[in-house]
């Protein structure tokens, strides 16, 4: 009885309710604005299964508050996560007490970096844009750690979102038992304009992508351009006849088979250079669409990567799985 006491007591306070907000349980405004309370499902549980689960939580609750070694762990979690940010700030403060003055005539006033890559780009990467040489040659390396990062923001959010289901094969959660309530309403406008407007914006994607070495453009805008269409297909059509072509066993594979290629074609090529030898790949003629050796074919993986991945953020943010 003294724990059913302390939960009442606990549901009064501000802590309560701010957590069951938190996990959306409790909409705060809830009566208080004039949309009404709208459902996309109905609760079938029983009774029985209700009351179960509330004794489970406030058992976890209990525990919780009252467990010794979770308080000491907050203290000191807190603790060093202040020290942390104060010697972080110190640290950066430091450095930039050494920068050089502005203003000062002893400043270098030109980096041979970009020295290097204005005056030698075209010979060395045989890549009419300057900035797609330096970022798919030259700085080839944080490139493909920028789309590792992408890869694995996007499975770190599908891993959070995920749909876990139960022994039986069915989503627990019930909100996606009725997909119906995620698609288009049959939008004759919206179809009618992604269906012209698609294709057209997919293909200026692809071109984007395949002269990114000879016009401003590349493998990133190509494919934010590429992501575009596709998200604007899914919102016309929706998820069911969007995963007629692309799942996430689709993505999966997009994703692994162009880092792989990446990573295998640029380690071949970093190899090479430390050792002094000849890379045997040809840069072909400079302006031509097939030219800049390895850039052409890095460009087409950072693109689908990065449409892919997009597609991929709003899938999940919107219904939770592809």
């Amino acid at each position: 009885m003294s724990r059913l006491k302390e939960w009442d007591s606990y549901k009064k306070t501000r802590a309560y309710r701010f957590f069951r907000w938190y996990r959306g349980e409790k909409d705060p405004f809830l009566g208080e604005v004039e949309i009404k309370e709208g459902k996309l499902y109905k609760d079938t549980r029983s009774e029985e299964e209700i009351q179960k689960e509330k004794e489970e939580l406030m058992n976890k609750v209990y525990d919780i508050d009252h467990n010794k070694e979770i308080k000491f762990f907050k203290l000191v979690y807190g603790i060093i996560s202040a020290v942390f940010c104060l010697a972080l700030t110190f640290v950066l403060l430091l450095m930039v007490s050494y920068s050089p003055k502005t203003g000062n005539p002893g400043n270098p006033n030109e980096n041979e970096v970009p020295a290097r890559y204005i005056e030698n780009g075209l010979q060395e990467t045989g890549a009419v844009n300057i900035v797609t040489g330096m970022i798919l040659d030259y700085r080839a390396f944080d490139t493909l750690g920028e789309s590792h990062v992408l890869f694995i923001a996007t499975i770190t959010v599908f891993i959070l979102l995920r749909i876990d289901k139960d022994e039986k094969g069915k989503e627990k959660d019930r909100e996606e038992a009725n997909d119906r309530n995620y698609e288009p309403k049959n939008d004759a406008i919206l179809q009618i304009i992604a269906v012209i407007i698609v294709p057209l914006i997919i293909i200026f994607g692809i071109y984007v992508i395949l002269n990114g070495h000879l016009s401003p453009g590349g493998g990133f805008s190509g494919g934010a351009i590429i992501g575009a269409g596709l998200i604007l297909y899914l919102n016309a059509f929706g998820f069911a006849k969007t995963e007629r072509f692309f799942t996430e066993k689709t993505y999966k594979i997009i994703c692994f088979c162009s880092l792989s290629f990446y990573c295998l074609a640029k380690s071949y090529s970093f190899f090479m250079g430390a050792n002094h030898l000849e890379s045997g790949i040809p840069l072909g003629t400079p302006g031509a669409i097939l030219s800049s050796g390895l850039i052409l074919p890095l460009n087409i993986c950072v693109g689908l990567v990065v449409a892919c991945t997009m597609y991929a953020f709003y899938a999940l943010f919107r219904k939770g799985g592809f």
